[in-house]
């Protein structure tokens, strides 16, 4: 198994990724650093900048071990440091490229080869993980603090049951009902007196959607609590089913933002 040299259309794909994680003056101070030629210099766009100089660079030494250290330096880990999703998703996006010659970027910072890719959809399906596919849905951060672990290693199953069994745990505190699935739902949403509500209730408009976010919650235990606690975990279907129900859970979450106690001296009843 060897890497091989970059294909030009392959560098220019790698600098419009690369341009979005530094500015004009941090190209410049890494390629000085590591005695790459800035062939345009600034003032030009950034992402031609470095199409231009990485690629003038492969084709002075013969070689893109220059090009693969740019990368290494430009996007170190502890740059990302309080961004662990943001460089998980960068990540996916550089290798994409990178495996069409046969290499791949660590997360810990150390580039390796690997067998190369063949086809787009071949790349694609390597690293479209779910990390890139919740990228721009705006995920709720209660959903990720309870399965940012799992997500990290690709064990999908367990991030969605984890995430579910943190809905269901916030629900608890804001309620003070010591209680779990359907029959958590149905005491602290339903009935006349709800003990959260997201409205007033005093129209039937208000409180049909009281109900209905309630049956959405319902929805929700069924479809995921109830499956992945008795599925096994082999059978299930992984990246695209994992970003769906989060998403899912992530809405719910954001209903419950908006949740106000109805009558505090209920609370614990």
């Amino acid at each position: 198994m060897t890497g091989n040299n970059l294909k030009p259309e392959i560098i220019e794909e790698l600098a419009k990724v690369l341009c979005e994680c530094g500015n004009g003056g941090e190209i410049t101070k890494v390629l000085a650093r590591l005695n790459i030629k800035d062939v345009l210099g600034e003032g030009n766009t950034k992402w031609r900048r470095l199409e231009q100089a990485l690629g003038d660079s492969q084709q002075r030494t013969g070689s893109c071990c220059e090009v693969l250290n740019f990368i290494k330096h430009f996007v170190p880990p502890g740059k990302f440091a309080r961004k662990p999703d943001e460089f998980e998703t960068l990540l996916n996006s550089i290798n994409v490229f990178l495996s069409f010659a046969g290499y791949e970027y660590l997360a810990t910072g150390e580039i390796r080869r690997i067998e190369p890719v063949k086809t787009p959809n071949e790349a694609e399906s390597r690293y479209s993980t779910v990390m890139s596919k919740l990228n721009g849905r705006n995920i709720h951060e209660q959903v990720l603090q309870y399965c940012r672990a799992d997500l990290m290693q690709e064990d999908y199953f367990d991030a969605v049951f984890e995430a579910s069994k943190g809905l269901m745990q916030r629900i608890r505190e804001m309620s003070g009902v010591d209680a779990d699935g359907t029959r958590l739902v149905q005491r602290v949403f339903h009935g006349k007196q709800p003990i959260l509500a997201f409205n007033t209730l005093r129209t039937e408009l208000e409180q049909g959607d009281q109900k209905g976010f309630a049956t959405l919650l319902e929805g929700c235990i069924g479809a995921v609590r109830n499956r992945l606690a008795h599925e096994p975990k082999i059978l299930w279907e992984g990246a695209d089913d994992a970003a769906d129900y989060l998403t899912l859970i992530s809405l719910l979450h954001r209903k419950l933002d908006q949740a106000v106690p109805t009558n505090l001296n209920q609370i614990g009843s």
